[in-house]
């Protein structure tokens, strides 16, 4: 317990590190009076795994398949991001089959990142029904990933200045049949979403996010969506074969959980039109798929993706030699957990953890530490030193349990 738990005379409600509503292990301190929130604290690290300090020590090559590992959900939101920094700092541009295919992979992924979050939604307010139809209709989206790549999840897709497989002409039908078939199960899910009043009861007017909320806070993805800010890298800062094809940026204006449902059960029909649009374009038709990159020069470079849970970004320094001298990562949980702080605050304790799951947190993605000096710009401790620090904070908790 921290000094802050100890010397507070409210209520200390904790939710994790291990808690039924966490899929990884993050702890929050709720400071409730009654069954009001009035303050929450949130204490990260318990899974770090110093991604970006491998990248250093990994052929340009390899660390497109690292990154892939950051996050399970949306394992190819990342490589589409590293590849875009890297081909920024190359100046190259991708073959245009190739810029279809990564915007397939990246709507499937999509569709099956916020069909799993509506599925997890219903189970976590005891609407199992919900969670049963989401996870059922995820499953053909799976199914279209192992025709394509071979996989179910880590697709292994992307590589600097294309992918490194082709969709074959004869799949193509094959993805065109599930996703007709999953179109009328989405509208019937999305209608039963919708049009329950128990859920409405449960969801309105909870968990609200102002705009002002969104700008102080610099939330993306569906959670700013939700509040009415329209933004969305793939039209802010076009890329692969989004300005390619047509389609729209779903947004609503009330900022509460219910909202968040809505914009991400609309962003699947979205994709599927994307998806429709790019099969369209390739279909019938060869091109190249990969553009002959051998080395990466000195230089800087800037990736962006917009992931199912909003930006993902990527940074990347190169020194000329064959692995990044620095890999900066920012995730979208990164900047969208914060705002429980805006969200939470005033809301019972019964509401807290359906707010808490409304912006779709990634705690794995989040998970990152540097400890460093900005005035005298050096690091304060390597690597043993922290390895030791956490040796000795076990060993002490070992002695109080």
């Amino acid at each position: 317990m921290n000094n802050k738990q100890q010397n507070t005379k409210k209520v200390v409600v904790p939710i994790g590190p291990y808690h039924p509503l966490l899929e990884e292990p993050e702890f929050f301190a709720l400071y409730c009076e009654g069954e009001k929130v009035v303050d929450v604290e949130w204490q990260a690290g318990y899974n770090h795994r110093g991604i970006e300090k491998l990248s250093e020590s990994k052929h340009w090559d390899q660390v497109t398949f690292l990154v892939e590992r950051i996050c399970g959900i949306c394992s190819t939101s990342h490589p589409f991001a590293y590849c875009n920094a890297i081909e920024d700092l190359l100046g190259i541009t991708v073959p245009e089959r190739a810029r279809y295919i990564r915007s397939i992979i990246g709507e499937l992924e999509r569709l099956h990142s916020h069909l799993l979050w509506v599925g997890l939604a219903g189970h976590f307010l005891g609407y199992n029904t919900v969670f049963m139809w989401a996870w059922k209709y995820r499953e053909p989206v799976l199914d279209i990933f192992e025709i394509i790549t071979g996989n179910r999840n880590h697709y292994a897709m992307f590589k600097i200045g294309g992918v490194r497989r082709d969709i074959e002409n004869e799949d193509i039908p094959k993805i065109r049949k599930v996703l007709g078939e999953l179109k009328g199960k989405i509208e019937m899910l999305t209608g039963a979403v919708l049009d329950d009043p128990v859920l409405a009861a449960r969801l309105k007017g909870v968990g609200v996010l102002t705009k002002e909320h969104i700008k102080n806070f610099g939330a993306v993805g569906p959670v700013a969506r939700a509040s009415g800010v329209d933004i969305d890298v793939r039209k802010d800062d076009p890329y692969a074969a989004y300005p390619l094809v047509e389609w729209k940026v779903i947004t609503t204006e009330n900022g509460d959980v219910f909202d968040k449902a809505v914009v991400r059960l609309l962003e699947c029909f979205e994709s599927m039109k994307i998806i429709s649009q790019c099969l369209d374009a390739i279909e019938g038709k060869k091109g190249e798929i990969q553009a002959e990159v051998r080395e990466v020069p000195s230089g800087e470079g800037i990736g962006r993706h917009e992931a199912p849970r909003g930006e993902c970004f990527h940074y990347i320094r190169s020194d000329g030699t064959n692995r990044p001298t620095r890999h900066k990562i920012r995730a979208p949980s990164y900047v969208n957990i914060p705002t429980f702080k805006a969200s939470c605050i005033g809301q019972t304790i019964a509401d807290v953890a359906i707010i808490l799951a409304g912006v779709d947190p990634c705690y794995c993605c989040t998970e990152r530490v540097a400890v460093y000096d900005v005035e005298k710009k050096k690091k304060l401790h390597n690597f043993k030193y922290l390895v030791e620090k956490s040796k000795e904070k076990t060993e002490k908790i070992r002695k109080e349990i």
